[in-house]
């Protein structure tokens, strides 16, 4: 790292603007201004601008985090109340002056030579006491074979963007081992209980256990490393990570040994696993808390938020009052015995996806067993269906409102902008809000929409909602790096349709095949236009990285929906009995996913071997290798041994499409053309039942897939554009 002479520069700056002392302490503000430099080296490890920017320590503005943007003398003096938002102030200068962009889809790091003036003071303050971001299955469908390379990026991608509270659990499983450890369990009974890497996320919300177990040898103790660098990387910046509390959710030897001392434990289900609940009366639920927070504490430290579901998506064993209550109680106490500082952070998704069962006596029951301050519940699903509004604004707690924007971390196009801007505001100025005090994001992936995650985040440091088509002005700027009308022109479309909705369930690429008629995709025309538009500006982007991800979005997203306009032609030959023109159509569906899986290809976003090769590092045997592997496909396909939820993470991946999903509907087109032959008609659902066999198989298989990007993305899309646009826009 460069030495800067920041702190001299610091004292200067406070005595020449009469600055307040800070409340923090001197090795405080010191530890926070070298974060940000440390984010600031890694951003642009090479470049000599960056010795202009200095940064500084400023006082909060009643009791609320602010940054400030200024030039002086020739530097760029960005201040900040703590690292989190000076970090906010330093992403500020690099969009609006500098026009860069950090997403986690594409960077764009053009420096200017000379850094641009700031020729009034900046100064923002956030309204947003809590900025929150992930959501548990998130560690299942993005994160789970992630190494602390691709953690420090997100992270530094997390400060930023003034993300504050960021769920935290990786190496939690360390945490259940030591715990059933002192509980009498043996190591095998423990490596039965804990689930494959992209399970366990579900098994901290008492979903499942063992599913996808057991773990390599060695990946207890790796994670539980890399959740203490990933929580002293967070820390540094100024995050309060949320950490697991204990919900009561317990391994079936405890639950058993418990009722044979005279406890009960209650069994729970979800979808087709079922888990045990303490009783929370039982002084068992009180001694395995005190247990797990003090082998928490020990690994991972503290920073007082808690994150406990016991309730995500099943029904309570019982639902009198009194139980709630109670359990409420036992969860909250089970923290606070040990930490009285500690906040549950509840997710209110049970409320709404249990609308029947949570009705307001009984989540009202289990509220307001709990001190008002010392809970704060996420309302998840504010951009579809908001609980706030229908229970009395959580009962007083404190509440964020949050977006989840991706199920499964599928391949799609969408996020309503305006819907968003106009809601949050609505609710902010509502009488009726409660205590509203942050927002958030609980996506269950990463995401494919960058554009949304800066909309939503940036809207914690303003007053007044933005006019969404100008923000998208300047967002398409700093995305590129330059201001373009053919650019401009397809962000008008991509904002009139792709992001006027929320995201679609998934294309007929990744659908259980058919030959019930598709309806049309209402928007491919249009953002077919919004393609070329991209194209016509392709000269002088060709190289940029961000823009080269947009291109092959739009363009997947293009002809993922021409799909459906190929399938109902072989749906009408099907149904006319057609041979000839069926077997012509059919071709052409093939053909087209084909050249789908070409132009994913060309970006590590869409790649099904990247997702391989990284679960597949962290097992030292090839049996551990094949056990990861299983699990990083399994959870992209049949996920359970039920259809219940199949293809619910479906990936429009290059080698997902190739591999799996064109292999799919090749087999089914092929016993639709023997059925058309024979007079029959086709049965999609005995198809599928006849197809799981081979889905299960699809896991089992140890094919590499490349892990590297490969061809032009440019290039590319121009051959396709030229191949689909008259079928495009007819």
């Amino acid at each position: 790292m460069r030495t800067r002479v920041s702190y001299l520069v610091l004292a200067a700056f406070f005595l020449l603007s009469l600055v307040a002392p800070v409340a923090l302490g001197q090795s405080d503000g010191r530890a926070a201004i070298e974060a940000v430099e440390g984010l600031l080296d890694r951003l642009f490890p090479e470049s000599p601008q960056t010795e202009a920017f200095v940064f500084v320590q400023i006082p909060e503005h009643e009791s609320r985090d602010c940054f400030e943007i200024e030039t002086r003398g020739g530097q760029v003096i960005i201040g900040g109340n703590d690292a989190i938002s000076t970090a906010v102030g330093l992403n500020w200068y690099l969009k609006y002056y500098c026009h860069c962009h950090v997403s986690f889809r594409g960077r764009q790091l053009n420096l200017p030579k000379t850094l641009p003036v700031v020729p009034t003071k900046v100064r923002r303050t956030a309204w947003a006491q809590h900025r929150y971001f992930l959501n548990y299955c998130c560690f299942g469908y993005s994160l789970p074979f992630w190494d602390f390379e691709q953690w420090e990026e997100l992270i530094d991608w997390m400060a930023l963007n003034g993300i504050n509270a960021p769920l935290s659990v990786t190496g939690e499983e360390a945490v259940w081992q030591a715990v059933c450890r002192r509980l009498g369990m043996t190591d095998e009974q423990i490596s039965e209980f804990l689930a494959g890497p992209p399970f366990l996320p579900f098994q901290w919300m008492g979903c499942l256990d063992s599913r996808g177990g057991p773990l390599p040898k060695s990946w207890v103790a790796r994670h539980e490393r890399l959740g203490q660098r990933i929580l002293k990387r967070q820390r540094e910046l100024g995050m309060t990570p949320v950490l697991q509390g204990f919900t009561g959710h317990v391994p079936a030897p405890i639950a058993q040994q418990a009722q044979a001392q005279g406890a009960n434990a209650y069994e729970v289900e979800w979808l087709e696993w079922k888990t045990h609940l303490m009783d929370p009366l039982s002084p068992k639920f009180a001694e395995i808390a005190r247990l797990w927070m003090e082998e928490q504490k020990r690994r991972f430290g503290s920073d007082h938020l808690y994150a406990a579901d016991c309730f995500i998506e099943m029904v309570p064993p019982r639902g009198d009052l009194d139980y709630l209550r109670d359990l409420s109680r036992a969860i909250y106490n089970g923290m606070a015995a040990s930490d009285p500082e500690a906040v549950w952070v509840l997710q209110g998704w049970a409320f709404m996806y249990k609308r029947d069962f949570w009705t307001q006596p009984r989540f009202k029951a289990f509220l307001d067993a709990i001190d008002d301050d010392r809970m704060l519940v996420l309302d998840l699903f504010c951009e579809a269906t908001p609980m706030w509004s229908v229970t009395d604004a959580f009962c007083g707690k404190p509440w964020v409102w949050c977006n989840i924007q991706t199920f499964g971390c599928k391949v799609n196009m969408g996020g309503q902008l305006d819907k968003i801007v106009a809601d949050l505001y609505s609710a902010r100025c509502d009488p009726n809000r409660g205590r509203l005090s942050g927002l958030g994001f609980v996506n269950e992936g990463l995401d494919y929409n960058p554009v949304v995650f800066d909309l939503l985040y940036e809207s914690a440091w303003r007053d007044k909602p933005v006019d969404v088509a100008t923000w998208l002005e300047g967002y398409c700027r700093h995305r590129y790096g330059a201001a373009h009308p053919e650019a401009q022109k397809a962000w008008r479309l991509l904002h009139a349709h792709a992001y006027n909705k929320r995201q679609g369930g998934g294309s007929l690429v990744v659908a259980k095949p058919t030959l019930k008629p598709r309806g049309p995709i209402s928007d491919v025309a249009q953002m077919a236009t919004a393609w070329e538009h991209l194209l016509n500006a392709a000269d002088e982007f060709r190289d940029v990285d961000t823009y080269q991800f947009d291109l092959v979005q739009v363009a997947r997203h293009c002809l993922s929906g021409h799909a459906s306009d190929i399938q109902r032609q072989m749906a009408a030959a099907f149904e006319a009995k057609d041979i000839p023109a069926f077997e012509l159509s059919a071709t052409r569906f093939l053909g087209l996913l084909s050249d789908i899986d070409s132009l994913l290809a060309t970006r590590e976003e869409f790649l099904l071997g990247r997702w391989l090769e990284d679960a597949k590092r962290w097992g030292d045997t090839p049996a551990e290798k094949a056990q990861l592997e299983w699990n990083a496909r399994r959870v992209l396909t049949l996920w359970g041994e039920t259809p219940v939820i199949d293809d619910y993470a479906h990936k429009e991946w290059s080698g997902m499409i190739s591999d799996f999903y064109l292999l799919r509907w090749e087999k089914a087109l092929q016993q639709a053309k023997e059925d058309l032959r024979q007079g029959r008609g086709f049965d999609p659902q005995a198809f599928d039942r006849a197809i799981r066999p081979w889905m299960a198989q699809w896991s089992d298989k140890r094919q590499v897939h490349p892990d590297q990007p490969r061809g032009d993305s440019v290039a590319q899309a121009r051959k396709l554009w030229r191949k689909y646009r008259s079928s495009l826009r007819p």
